[in-house]
């Protein structure tokens, strides 16, 4: 019932495939970085399962440039995740 309201439910979702992210903490801030695309990868592909799907889609945002300042934002948001954790990389 709550599926047709438009209401995911946990059994909406796939597992998330591959090795889980074992820790936020990185050695060094291009380390963090990768980090950061990486999560966003995971997400996109959390959100869609289908590879045909997002290979699909690619050419359509591969050339938006409003979907491509998107992708650089949820990439910044999770890079500011990891800094955090990592205290900035101070010393």
């Amino acid at each position: 019932m709550l599926a047709a309201s438009g209401i995911a439910l946990a059994d909406d979702k796939p597992a998330i495939k591959g090795p889980p992210v074992p820790s936020l903490i990185t050695g060094t801030p291009e380390e963090g970085f990768a980090l950061a695309v990486k999560l966003s990868q995971k997400g996109v592909v959390f959100t869609q399962a289908d590879a045909k799907v997002r290979s699909g889609l690619r050419g359509q945002y591969a050339n938006d440039p409003n979907s491509l300042i998107a992708v650089s934002h949820v990439v910044a948001v999770h890079f500011q995740t990891v800094a955090a954790a990592n205290n900035y990389w101070r010393k």
